[in-house]
Formats: C-alpha cells, sequence, structure tokens
C-alpha cells in the first residue's frame, strides 16, 4: 500500500511513530511522512534544520516531507498553541503541494498531541480520496484542562467542536488504551470506527547486559539501590510525587535517576537544591537506542501520572518500554496504567499522587533480594509479549488499512 503518515513529530525527535514506520517499511508499504521542522523537547530546532532547510530528509530510505513551525517554548501557553497552529497551517497548505504529484492509498495520523494534526489530515483525504486511521494517544480536550493548558471554557468548547469535526473525517480511530473508547464516543466518535491499538516498545528496548567499561556505569551510582524514572518531565508526569517520596527517603541509600527534559526540569532543579536532595540526579536527555542500556541499571522504573480522569484513561507509553526490558516497575497512577503493573505481576502501583505509597514500594523494593526483583522482571516481559508484541499488533493495522481501503488481499 502507498501510505501517507502524517505526524507533528518525527525522526530525529524520538517518537513511537519511527518505529511503526520502519515496520510498515519492512513489511513492503511505501511510505511517505508529513511531518514538522524537528524541535522536540527543548523548542530549538535540531543541527542542521532551519525554516527552509532540509524540506524534503530520508529516514532509511523514508522520504520525509517537512514543513516550517513555529518553535516550541516552554514559558507561554500562547507559543505552544502557536507551534500547534503553524504546523496545522504550513502542513495543510504548503504540504499538500509538496506532495501534489503523490497518490496515496490509506492515511495514518499519529496524535500523541496536539489533535490539530487532524487538520491536515482532513484536507489531503479530501485531495487523495484516501481514508483516514487516526491513531489517538492523548485525549482533546480534557488533557488541555486537566494539564492546566487552557482554563478558558469556550476555548475548550472550540477546541471541542474541532475535535468532532475531525472524529467525523475520519474512517477509523484507533485507541492506544482501552479506557480510551468512552471519552472518544462522548467527544463524537462513533463507536463502531474505534478499535483498541495500544503502544508497543521499539525493537531496540530488550533486556541488555553491559560490559564493565560502559558509559552509562560512570553516570548511574554503583552502590545503592537505583529508582530511574525516564520520559517527559512534564506538569502530566506529577513529578513532585517523585520528589516527595525521594525526601521522604532522604537517609536511606536509595539514588533517584531522571532521564529526559521537558517543561519542569528547571524546577525539578530548584526542588532538588532547595530540599537537599543529594541523590537525585537530572541526567537529562539520552538517545533512544541508550534507554536499555541505562534501564539496565536500574532495580526498578518508575511511572507517574497525575490524578485526573484523563490520566487514569491513558497507559504511559514507557510502561511497555519498561516491560520489554524486563525491569520490575513502580507506578503512581491511576486506571489503565496501574491495571497493566498489578496484571503482569512486574511491580507494585499506588494511587496518583501518593507520596508515601510510592516511598514504600521503593523502600519494599530496595529490601527484596535481587532474585525476587528478577522474578518481578521476568513477569513483565512475559506480560509484553503476550500483549503488545510489535509484529501482531502492526499484523492487525495492516488488516484496517486494508478493510478501510476495500482490499481484500
Amino acid at each position: 500500500m502507498r501510505i501517507l503518515i502524517i505526524s507533528q513529530y518525527f525522526w530525529p525527535e524520538n517518537f513511537r511513530i519511527n518505529d511503526l514506520t520502519a515496520a510498515l517499511k519492512e513489511r513492503g508499504h511505501e511510505i511517505c511522512v508529513l511531518t514538522g521542522m524537528p524541535n522536540y523537547p527543548g523548542g530549538k530546532l535540531f543541527d542542521h534544520y532551519g525554516w527552509w532547510h532540509k524540506r524534503h530528509d530520508k529516514m532509511d530510505g523514508v522520504p520525509i516531507v517537512r514543513v516550517p513551525l513555529f518553535l516550541r517554548r516552554k514559558s507561554r501557553g500562547w507559543q505552544l498553541a502557536l507551534n500547534f497552529l503553524s504546523f496545522a497551517f504550513f502542513a495543510s497548505f504548503m504540504g499538500a503541494w509538496f506532495l501534489r504529484k503523490k497518490e496515496f492509498d490509506v492515511i495514518f495520523v499519529y496524535e500523541p498531541s496536539p489533535f490539530t494534526v487532524g487538520i491536515p489530515a482532513m484536507l489531503m483525504r479530501k485531495l487523495k480520496k484516501a481514508p483516514i486511521l487516526f491513531w489517538v494517544q492523548d485525549l482533546w480536550p480534557e488533557s488541555l484542562s486537566a494539564t492546566g493548558a487552557v482554563t478558558s471554557q469556550s476555548v475548550l468548547a472550540a477546541v471541542g467542536r474541532m475535535v468532532k469535526m475531525i472524529y467525523n473525517s475520519c474512517d477509523l480511530i484507533l485507541v492506544q488504551s482501552r479506557g480510551f473508547v468512552e471519552p472518544a464516543v462522548r467527544a463524537g466518535a462513533e463507536r463502531e470506527k474505534i478499535e483498541y491499538f495500544p503502544n508497543w516498545a521499539e525493537a531496540l528496548y530488550r533486556p541488555v547486559h553491559l560490559d564493565v567499561d560502559a558509559h552509562e556505569r560512570s553516570e548511574v551510582p554503583a552502590e545503592g539501590f537505583v529508582a530511574m524514572f525516564a520520559g517527559n518531565l512534564g506538569a502530566a508526569q506529577s513529578l513532585d510525587t517523585i520528589l516527595d517520596a525521594a525526601e521522604l527517603l532522604k537517609e536511606y541509600p536509595i539514588h533517584w535517576i531522571f532521564l529526559g527534559d521537558g517543561r519542569r526540569r528547571e524546577w525539578m532543579q530548584e526542588q532538588i537544591e532547595l530540599r537537599g536532595l543529594h541523590r537525585v540526579h537530572l541526567l537529562g536527555s539520552r538517545p533512544v537506542e541508550m534507554m536499555p542500556a541505562y534501564f539496565s541499571l536500574a532495580d526498578t522504573l518508575l511511572v507517574t501520572l497525575r490524578a485526573d480522569p484523563v490520566m487514569t484513561a491513558t497507559i504511559p507509553g514507557k510502561v511497555q518500554s519498561y516491560l520489554a526490558c524486563a525491569r520490575p516497575v513502580i507506578g503512581a497512577l491511576d486506571g489503565e496504567g496501574a491495571k497493566v503493573i498489578e496484571e503482569s505481576g512486574s511491580g507494585i502501583a499506588v494511587p496518583s499522587g501518593d507520596a508515601r505509597g510510592l516511598a514504600a514500594a521503593v523502600q519494599r523494593l530496595s529490601e527484596m533480594s535481587p532474585i525476587e526483583r528478577q522474578g518481578m522482571g521476568e513477569a513483565a516481559l512475559a506480560y509484553y509479549r503476550m500483549h503488545f508484541e510489535r509484529d501482531r499488533l502492526v499484523g492487525e493495522l495492516e488488516d484496517w488499512m486494508q478493510d478501510v481501503t476495500g482490499d481484500k488481499s
């Protein structure tokens, strides 16, 4: 099939759509990607990219068409809105021009947020006469109010109308969590057009064993118990819960490692200094291919989310990556994510925002034997292979694409 992938974020930015693109190419499909200039998460253009430079790019032979956008900013909400809207605008008009000579059988939209990525897809649907599959990773408008990004009821209502319009333009809506089904229906999606399509971990996420002189070993303390968080350092991640737990266990030989960047990193640095949390370490972002090596040095991996109905419906993408690396998992979150941790036997889940519960869970694992923690890791990997194995999921996606295009071959 000839597949157009539309995503505001794409390689060299680190998102799961990169791996899905590679998987579809491996299966013989002809892929083209419409995306923006890479600047996530720091709001600074990656080296060698510019507004008018490298508009045509490639990832492992997959052609990429890039359009300009206003860069992501950490300080003001209106600047982030401008980032979202500028991609929708330029992808709609410049993207249509750049792709005017190409034909597609299906359009696949990746939506980790913003939902506005669906706007250029609607135009492409009319121009290319191709159906849309829309992969929902983040619920709008609920997530905007949940994170505090938008408080105006009139703005939220306008966003709700846009979301309904996009849903009505889709031929199939894929949701990353079963908890997304009812919110999507309330937002205007037709129930019979919704399918469950969870995330998986990229192929590089697997159990690894490091050499004694590996670079990662120099950055992660060898003594004591290591609790590691990886991913975006944002408002939705309830990072204060982890810092509060670290403060409660301040006198214990437990190291708290953060890998990633985001809007709350400066705040975290201030809190670490203010509270004297000498065993909390902000290592910053690392290339995705290095993450399994870092994970192998952790005694447990952490996932936290704010207490909110939207977050309750979400399975954070890092959960699958953690499970695939066969590490024990501790979560302070509700709903679908907590259910995965509990069902898998991979670790302990406590309610969102429960710093004392998180501290108790970390202390409990720190007092377990390495054999007991290894058992949790093995349970994590077994659950991952049963529920989130990539090839099986991509095969289901191909079947859905054939259904919406009428291709029964």
